[in-house]
C-alpha cells in the first residue's frame, strides 16, 4: 500500500541516491528506523537504503557523486555498503532481501528478495514503512503493515505473527520492550503474550547483544516502564534474575516490609529525571540488590537490611562481569556508589560533625555529586512531608559539604607523608609498619587533629614512629 507524500529532510543525498539507482536502473527506497523517526519528528542522521539490486555497487556510485567522494566501508558478508556524508549523515545500503532461520541459530540464510520480501523480514510494523527515491513516486510512503496506524495510536505490533517473528530472532523480544520504553508506546496484546511465550528463546542470544538492548532501556526517559515490561513477560527472570529477587512483600505479626523491586525502579526514575548518566542509573539499580540476602525480622524494630549496601558493593563486579558490563572505572564507580549510599543518610542531623563530612568527601571523591543525587532519589516515600524534611536535611548536608569541602580540599585528597617518604625516615623497607602510620596521619587528617600540610603531618609521623619503637635515621 502506498499513502500520499511525505516530506524528506531537505538533504541532498536524497537526490544523489535518486539519481544513482536511475543511473543503475535500480529501484531505491529509504526504510525503517529513518522513516519512523522522520513520522515522529525525532532526529536522525541514520538512513538505510534498499534497494532492488545490488546495494554495495549503488553505494558506490552514490560516494562518486558526493562532494569529497566518501569512502565506502563494504561488508561483503552481510551484502551491506555503508557511507558518511561530510556532514556526518550515515548511510547503509543493501539489496532487498528475504530470510529464513533454523531453530537453533539467530542467524537467518538470505536471499535476494523483493520490496515486499524485505518489508515482511521487519521486525515492527512501525519499522516496516519505506519512503520512495524513484522517479514518479519520489517522496511516496509505502506502508504494506499499517506502520503509519500504530504510530498513530502508539502502538508496537509485529508485521507477520508475531511467535514466528520472536521465535526467528529472539533478541526482537528485548527490542520490542526497548523500543516501548524509549517511545512510551504499549506492546499490542498479541505480541506481547508472544513474547511471553517465546521467552526461552533469548537464550540463544549473546550476552552483549542482550545488554546492549538493556542499556538502551535503562537510559530511555522512564525505565521503569521497560523494566515492568521486562518483568511482566518474564524475559527478566532468564537476563537478570538477581533484580527479580527484590520483588514481593513478606509479612510478620503485621509488620511488612516495603516491595524493594518496584522501590529499586522509583528511585530508578528518579535518577532518570536529573541524570542521563547511564552508571548512575545502574547505581540505582543496584544499590539495594542485596536487600533479599540481608533481610532479617527483629520483633522490636521489624524488618531490618543490615550490610546490605557492603555486601551488595561486593557483588557489583561479578554482577557487571555476568552481564558483559565493563569493568572499569565505570564499575568501580557504581561499586563505590553502592557501598556509600546510606552514609549521607546518616548524616541529616544538626550535629554532623566535620569529622563525619570529611570523610564522606575522602571516600566519595569526584563521585560525591553523584552520591547526593543517589540518595535524594532513594527517597521514595508517599508521606509529603517526610520527603520534603529529608531533602531539607539533605540541603544540609549539601552545604556542610561545600563548607568543608572550600576549607580543607579534601576531595580526593593524598596525605602529605607517602609511604616511601615513612621508609626514608626510619630506615625501613616495605612492612606493616608502614601501613600504621600511613593509616594513622590519614586518619588524624580526616579527624582534624592535624592539617595536611608537611610540618604539621611530619611532627604528627616522628610521634606515631616513636610509640612504635621505630627511631628516625632522617630528620626530615
Amino acid at each position: 500500500m502506498t499513502t500520499p507524500d511525505i516530506t524528506l529532510p531537505e538533504h541532498p543525498v536524497f537526490a544523489v541516491v535518486a539519481q544513482a539507482a536511475k543511473e543503475l536502473n535500480q529501484e531505491a527506497y529509504v526504510i525503517g528506523g529513518f522513516v519512523r523517526d522522520l513520522v515522529l519528528k525525532r532526529p536522525s542522521k541514520d538512513i538505510d537504503v534498499v534497494c532492488l539490486g545490488n546495494g554495495i555497487e549503488l553505494a558506490q556510485r552514490v560516494a562518486d557523486k558526493l562532494p569529497n567522494k566518501p569512502k565506502v566501508a563494504v561488508f561483503k558478508n552481510f551484502g551491506t555498503a555503508m557511507l558518511r556524508t561530510e556532514d556526518g549523515w550515515e548511510v547503509e545500503f543493501v539489496g532487498a532481501r528475504k530470510e529464513s532461520y533454523r531453530s537453533e541459530s539467530r542467524k537467518p540464510e538470505v536471499e535476494q528478495g523483493t520490496l515486499e520480501d524485505d518489508l515482511n523480514r521487519r521486525d515492527f510494523t512501525i519499522n516496516a514503512m519505506g519512503i520512495s527515491l524513484n522517479e514518479g513516486s519520489f517522496g511516496q510512503l509505502i506502508d504494506c503493515f499499517d506502520g503509519l496506524k500504530d504510530i498513530r495510536r502508539k502502538n508496537l505490533k509485529t508485521p507477520l505473527e508475531p511467535g514466528i517473528t520472536f521465535s526467528d530472532d529472539p533478541l526482537r523480544m528485548m527490542r520490542a520492550i526497548r523500543f516501548a520504553s524509549q517511545l512510551n508506546f504499549d506492546i499490542d496484546p498479541d505480541t506481547f503474550d508472544a513474547i511471553s511465550e517465546n521467552k526461552e528463546r533469548i537464550k540463544i542470544v549473546s550476552q552483549e547483544r542482550i545488554t546492549d538492548e538493556l542499556n538502551k532501556i535503562v537510559l530511555s526517559k522512564t525505565p521503569s516502564y521497560g523494566f515492568k515490561l521486562l518483568f511482566q513477560t518474564g524475559l527478566l527472570h532468564l537476563i537478570f534474575p538477581k533484580m527479580v529477587k527484590l520483588h514481593g512483600v513478606e509479612t510478620i505479626n503485621k509488620n511488612s516490609h516495603k516491595d524493594n523491586f518496584y522501590h529499586t525502579l522509583q528511585v530508578l526514575d528518579n535518577v532518570a529525571d536529573v541524570s542521563d548518566d547511564l552508571w548512575l542509573r545502574w547505581a540505582a539499580i543496584l544499590h539495594d540488590i542485596a536487600k533479599p540476602e540481608t533481610k532479617r525480622y527483629n520483633e522490636k524494630v521489624g524488618w531490618t537490611f543490615h550490610g546490605h549496601e557492603d555486601r551488595g558493593a561486593r557483588q557489583v563486579p561479578k554482577i557487571f562481569a555476568d552481564l558483559k558490563l565493563p569493568l572499569n572505572e565505570h564499575m568501580k564507580m557504581v561499586q563505590k556508589l553502592v557501598k556509600l549510599h546510606l552514609r549521607p543518610i546518616a548524616l541529616v542531623k544538626e550535629t554532623v560533625t566535620d569529622s563525619a563530612i570529611r570523610r564522606l568527601l575522602f571516600e566519595a571523591g569526584d563521585d560525591i555529586d553523584r552520591l547526593m543525587q543517589l540518595c535524594k532519589a532513594d527517597i521514595t516515600s508517599k508521606n509529603h512531608d517526610k520527603v520534603k524534611r529529608y531533602l531539607q536535611n539533605f540541603a544540609k548536608v549539601e552545604q556542610k559539604l561545600k563548607e568543608v569541602e572550600e576549607k580543607d580540599q579534601l576531595r580526593n585528597f593524598q596525605p602529605v607523608i607517602t609511604g616511601d617518604l615513612i621508609m626514608q625516615t626510619f630506615g625501613i623497607a616495605p612492612s606493616k609498619e608502614v601501613g600504621i602510620l600511613k593509616s594513622a596521619i590519614t586518619e588524624a587528617i580526616l579527624e582534624g587533629e592535624i592539617r595536611n600540610e608537611y610540618d604539621e603531618a611530619f611532627a604528627f609521623l616522628l610521634a606515631q614512629g616513636k610509640r612504635l619503637g621505630l627511631t628516625p635515621v632522617t630528620s626530615s
